[in-house]
């Protein structure tokens, strides 16, 4: 049985198929969820931003918003990651309560951070950026990468974890990494600030 690409998902979803709908967020549901809460680190707001992140999703293909190249997934990140970021934004401007020092009034306003939202802002858009083009990699490629660059395993780690070689998932590491060069000067990105 072929895969149904996704542009025909969509397709089929705007022309009243919601099954359709269904079959692209059953796709791509575990990947956007990761992420969000590799971000956010609270299962309850990635619930939250997950479900946000669909409603706008459907909101825009519903309008016609929606440019379709090909890219669903990345595009579906980069709507979760701005909901991430709006999250963060309101958070910093909320009033902060510290109920330890009555001196201190109720609308005490949280800190700023050493960084400027400016950085922060470029920072957390090319993380986005970089980890929307792992998810393009090889399956092999982008597992390694991700063990490896995410959760700092070692190679020997990642050998045991996949089945595989060392000298296997080095390959994969340094094919993956290839390929990632790759896209980002076919995309013409920044990694840099």
């Amino acid at each position: 049985m072929s895969i149904i690409p996704d542009n025909t998902l969509i397709q089929q979803y705007l022309s009243g198929n919601n099954e359709a709908f269904e079959t692209l967020l059953t796709r791509y549901k575990q990947r956007i969820y990761s992420f969000i809460y590799s971000k956010v680190k609270d299962r309850e707001l990635t619930d939250d931003i997950f479900q946000d992140t669909f409603i706008k999703v459907i909101i825009t293909l519903k309008k016609g918003s929606y440019n379709d190249d090909g890219r669903f997934l990345s595009w579906a990140m980069r709507i979760s990651h701005n909901l991430i970021v709006d999250h963060f934004r309101r958070k910093q401007r909320m009033p902060k309560y510290e109920s330890h020092d009555a001196e201190k009034d109720v609308f005490y306003l949280i800190s700023e951070p050493s960084q400027n939202i400016e950085d922060m802002l470029v920072n957390s858009q090319i993380k986005e950026d970089l980890n929307s083009l792992i998810l393009e990699l090889p399956e092999n490629q982008h597992e390694v990468l991700r063990m490896r660059l995410y959760q700092d395993m070692s190679f020997k780690e990642i050998a045991e974890r996949t089945n595989v070689s060392i000298n296997t998932s080095l390959g994969r590491m340094r094919y993956g990494l290839i390929n990632l060069r790759k896209l980002i000067e076919e995309r013409n990105l920044t990694m840099t600030q």
